[in-house]
């Protein structure tokens, strides 16, 4: 598995016209992404989909796999390795990088991470219990 920065991806984007194909959530992607970026979920990345709809398109051209930082787009390079002739690149540092190098980005309505929406629903139950508790009867303080 090959890797390479968010500036050198950038430059096979614009020289060969590599695709950059973002591996992360719905929510992540619509929150901000790499500009030209194409949402390809990795939960989806099944063999089917990847020979019928990744890879129905631009056949030869590079695939440079991101996501958040490049956890999940290890994973997605790995599914789709064998199943192109393409060079398959993990883009070191995601998106998160990409960003932080002033890389153009598209931006949509920032998203709440799905463990800070646990965070905050097991927050307001605990707070709900001890008004409860304080208000009603005790045992709700259990």
């Amino acid at each position: 598995m090959q890797f390479i920065s968010p500036g050198e991806a950038l430059e096979k984007v614009n020289r060969e016209g590599a695709r950059l194909i973002d591996v992360r959530t719905p929510a992540e992607y619509r929150s901000i992404r790499a500009a030209g970026a194409e949402l390809h979920e990795l939960s989806a990345l099944s063999e089917e989909y990847i020979d019928h709809t990744l890879l129905a398109k631009d056949a030869g051209k590079p695939l440079l796999i991101l996501c958040k930082s490049d956890k999940r787009a290890t994973q997605a390079a790995k599914l789709i390795e064998g199943r192109t002739t393409a060079p398959v690149l993990v883009v070191k540092g995601g998106t998160d990088l990409w960003d932080e190098q002033k890389l153009p980005v598209e931006k949509g309505k920032a998203v709440m991470s799905l463990e800070r929406q646990v965070r905050v629903a097991a927050g307001g139950l605990v707070f709900i219990g001890t008004l409860a508790g304080i208000f009603f009867h005790e045992a709700f303080l259990v």
